[in-house]
């Protein structure tokens, strides 16, 4: 165990390996210490699965929080991903700025947009108040589509190096810090991980495998984290992120009715090599 703990607010998906689902197991096996903040209840994910139903925990976050600060408990970091309303993301600010201890990392997932679409229940109202949040992660995690919704860039699937660097600049100039984007990949048959610091890009490439998974984008996300929290660089964390969410997808495309997810769970012993957890 790191002795650490984070705090990682999003929904949780019942069935379908992703959000709360995902993170809780796979920070977990990292030896960081999970707590959780749901921001909604869905009886599925919404991709792929129809007539989901949806729970809003808006009206009961409030209420955690301010248990959480009577009881004085403060994380090392806090991770945010799928948010299930546009109140929830003054809801997020506040817990970035009261509820991580004076060194915490903050963690921006963005998870709202995939293959240039919004997700069904979001629109163009929502990103534009997700926008306000930027300046309160010291990491942002979009993918290049959430990337093109932030900044208001045309979404390109065919893109050079200097396209990426305007979604990095454009970001930051939205007030974001230190930015690892996903799914980014200059050449036919390759993807892999951008990472924006100090004004420096640095690039991961890997094999971009011919069927996607759903939930990959959060099995990442939770992987980064973990190994963000055992000391790892933000480069570093970002290719053991990619490397593990590679591992999960091999594991699972050849099994034709796992349709719904990423077998993340029969890659966890690799993540654990690859952090050297014993």
């Amino acid at each position: 165990m790191t002795n650490k703990k984070v705090l990682t607010v999003q929904d949780i998906s019942c069935y379908g390996q992703c959000s709360l689902t995902v993170a809780l197991p796979i920070i977990s096996a990292c030896g960081v210490e999970t707590c959780i903040l749901p921001s909604a209840v869905l009886s599925t994910h919404t991709g792929g699965f129809k007539g989901f139903t949806f729970r809003d925990l808006t009206q009961d976050m409030p209420a955690i929080i301010n248990h959480w600060k009577s009881e004085n408990i403060k994380f090392d970091a806090i991770y945010t991903g799928y948010l299930g309303s546009i109140e929830q993301v003054g809801i997020v600010k506040n817990i970035l700025s009261d509820m991580g201890k004076q060194d915490s990392v903050k963690i921006v997932d963005p998870a709202f947009a995939d293959h240039g679409k919004l997700y069904s229940i979001f629109n163009l109202d929502y990103v534009n108040t997700l926008k306000t949040l930027i300046p309160n992660a010291d990491i942002l995690l979009p993918n290049v589509s959430e990337a093109s919704f932030l900044t208001g860039l045309e979404y390109k699937e065919i893109y050079d190096e200097d396209y990426i660097l305007s979604l990095f600049k454009a970001l930051k100039s939205l007030g974001a810090k230190t930015i690892v984007m996903t799914g980014v990949g200059y050449k036919q048959g390759y993807t892999g991980v951008a990472v924006y610091q100090n004004d420096t890009v640095s690039y991961y490439e890997h094999n971009k495998l011919e069927k996607s998974c759903h939930g990959t984008g959060d099995i990442y996300a939770s992987a980064f984290t973990g190994a963000l929290l055992n000391g790892k660089t933000v480069f570093d964390s970002a290719k053991i992120a990619a490397d593990y969410t590679v591992r999960c997808m091999i594991n699972t495309i050849d099994d034709s009715t796992h349709w719904y997810g990423a077998k993340f769970e029969t890659a966890l012993p690799y993540l654990m090599q690859l952090l050297d957890i014993k």
